[in-house]
């Protein structure tokens, strides 16, 4: 067995057709189909279901693209880490976040780069929970930042990395002069814009509200963090959002943040990667460097746009 043969059949898993799968592995599509067919009699099981086109993987063929992509995953992380004994770490590390951690997430690449100058970086930031954990599993990212609640956590090692807590967002004029708090009862008579609901903050919000008997009606939702910063901006809508983005988004002019109160409500953003030792050198590095920054401190004690709170 070859890992190029392992590496035409996980392709094939993942584009779902020959063709594209050949093309993503740059060999013909006859030595693709040559080379999987190889592979099916040296382990004597049929992968790949088969007629005039690709049809899905046989049982046998799910079970065993496990494997495959965690052999394949070794393979690259041993190479890595040979690499690294030699020049120091390399390559492109892949990075996961979910949206509403897009706002920090260059802080610890920052660091990790200045550590690493020779590595590079490509982040996926808009992808769910769910989907960070699953691409961890799979092989398909070497660490993401976000939630992680426990039943995600399934063969990932996950590490704290900060602790949001959360702020309104409102146009001057629809405060209390000099009004240093708020409620999340009293946010909620606001007009809102807020990100929509299959989006991680926004469960975390109306599960505040929903403890303490409060129902929440956005008249604005939108799935993008910019979007929402231009709706506030705007001078018409109020938003709820994590203290950690004022630090990236500065406050507009005639905008303020006032903490929200009763209850003060926290959510962990946690650091994750594959849980399989010694795991990938490059994403122990990054690991590393952003547990190193000490965030909780850093939000809380440096000087910038968070001083407009209140």
């Amino acid at each position: 067995m070859l890992f190029r043969q392992l590496e035409y059949f996980v392709a094939v898993a993942r584009e779902r057709h020959f063709a594209r799968a050949a093309e993503s592995c740059y060999v013909s599509q006859p030595a693709l189909s040559a080379a999987i067919a190889k592979l099916e009699r040296e382990l004597n099981v049929t992968l790949i279901n088969r007629g005039h086109t690709y049809q899905g993987l046989t049982p046998d063929g799910e079970r065993l693209v496990v494997w495959a992509k965690r052999i394949l995953a070794e393979h690259d992380a041993f190479k890595a880490e040979v690499t690294a004994v030699r020049s120091g770490v390399t390559g492109t590390l892949r990075l996961g976040t979910e949206p509403t951690a897009s706002t920090t997430v260059a802080l610890p690449v920052a660091a990790f780069c200045a550590a690493h100058p020779l590595a590079r970086v490509r982040i996926r930031s808009r992808l769910p929970s769910t989907d960070l954990a699953r691409q961890l599993r799979e092989f398909e990212l070497d660490a993401a930042i976000g939630p992680f609640p426990p039943e995600d956590r399934d063969g990932l090692k996950t590490v704290p990395l900060y602790e949001e807590r959360y702020v309104l967002l409102a146009p001057e004029d629809r405060l209390r002069p000099g009004i240093r708090t708020m409620t999340w009862a009293e946010a909620a008579q606001l007009p809102l814009a807020l990100l929509t609901e299959d989006m991680r903050i926004r469960q975390v919000l109306d599960g505040a509200l929903a403890r303490n008997g409060v129902a929440v009606t956005a008249q604005v939702e939108t799935d993008s963090v910019a979007s929402l910063y231009a709706h506030v901006g705007g001078g018409e809508w109020a938003s709820i959002v994590p203290h950690t983005w004022l630090r990236a988004m500065p406050v507009t002019d005639g905008t303020r943040a006032v903490r929200l109160v009763d209850p003060d409500v926290r959510a962990k953003v946690l650091v994750g990667v594959h849980a399989g030792a010694p795991g990938s050198p490059i994403a122990r590095a990054f690991v590393d460097a952003a547990t190193a920054l000490s965030l909780d401190e850093f939000f809380d004690a440096t000087p910038g746009p968070a001083d407009r709170i209140g």
